[in-house]
């Protein structure tokens, strides 16, 4: 089974297209590295919680959206390994400052229990 990187991050409206340039640069240096693909969702219907909620989650503001994405991989150790090399990239120096508050970002990698 396939391994996912996950993650939940609040990104200032105003700075969509600046996200996207830099998530279309990450992809790209996910998938040299080993990721199968990289979807990234930009927030469109995200109704607020009670107890709990996206918005919630990475602490909203008013002028923020939530941005939920995720990232395939062929296993554990290809991600490993692939997030090691992507991290140490130079071209990954270039995408600073990032368009978004990097602390209330939620993550996590998930290994696949069922994929339909």
């Amino acid at each position: 089974m396939n391994y996912v990187d996950g993650y939940v991050i609040p990104v200032p409206t105003a700075n969509r297209d600046a996200y996207r340039r830099i998530a279309e640069t990450g992809a790209a240096l996910f998938k040299e590295f080993g990721a199968l693909s990289v979807v990234e969702c930009w927030g469109d219907d995200v109704p607020e919680g009670k107890l709990t909620s996206f918005s919630m989650a990475v602490q909203r503001k008013e002028d923020e959206s939530v941005v939920f994405s995720w990232i395939t991989w062929p296993s554990k150790a290809v991600r490993d390994e692939g997030m090691k090399k992507v991290m140490a990239d130079p071209r990954m120096e270039a995408m600073n400052p990032m368009p978004f508050d990097g602390k209330r970002m939620i993550f996590g990698g998930f290994q696949v229990i069922v994929s339909a």
